[in-house]
């Protein structure tokens, strides 16, 4: 259930779980969560016989964008693993639905949580190897279709 408050939460305390109930450990923290978002197509109809000149606008389909989950490299094999699943043909152990849950400042309460149902990977990336400098982290990238996104 969403917390409500006059002043807006800040972006960067967030987890991520991956398998919900399972009591799994986390082996990484995400770094990013992006492109969280829920959409509904509409599509136009006019009768013959109205008597205005415009259409009516129904409501169609609705999809959720591909959701990226960001993480520096630590060696983990699951984020791999998972993507193997679904090229393999595994459909149904590629599904699973996630978690993604924004934290209050002192970590003390989920303020607002969205469930990720039917995600499954589509893309992963592997990091941006660079000899220059040596100040960058290692980040890998999955990238996830959803079939529909829940906010709680």
């Amino acid at each position: 259930m969403a917390i409500f408050r006059e002043t807006p939460y800040s972006a960067f305390n967030f987890l991520v779980d991956l398998e919900p109930g399972q009591g799994s450990e986390v082996r990484a923290g995400f770094s990013e969560v992006s492109g969280l978002n829920a959409e509904v197509t509409v599509a136009e109809y006019r009768a013959g016989n109205d008597r205005t000149n415009y259409v009516r606008k129904v409501p169609g389909i609705h999809k959720a964008g591909d959701v990226t989950l960001k993480r520096g490299v630590i060696g983990a094999q699951n984020l791999y693993e998972w993507l193997e699943k679904g090229r393999t043909g595994k459909i149904s152990e590629a599904k699973r639905d996630i978690v993604v849950k924004l934290q209050s400042e002192d970590r003390s309460d989920t303020v607002v949580s969205w469930k990720l149902r039917g995600a499954m990977p589509i893309k992963w990336t592997g990091p941006t190897l660079t000899a220059k400098g040596g100040g960058d982290v290692a980040i890998e990238e999955l990238v996830l279709s959803v079939e529909t996104i829940e906010q709680e």
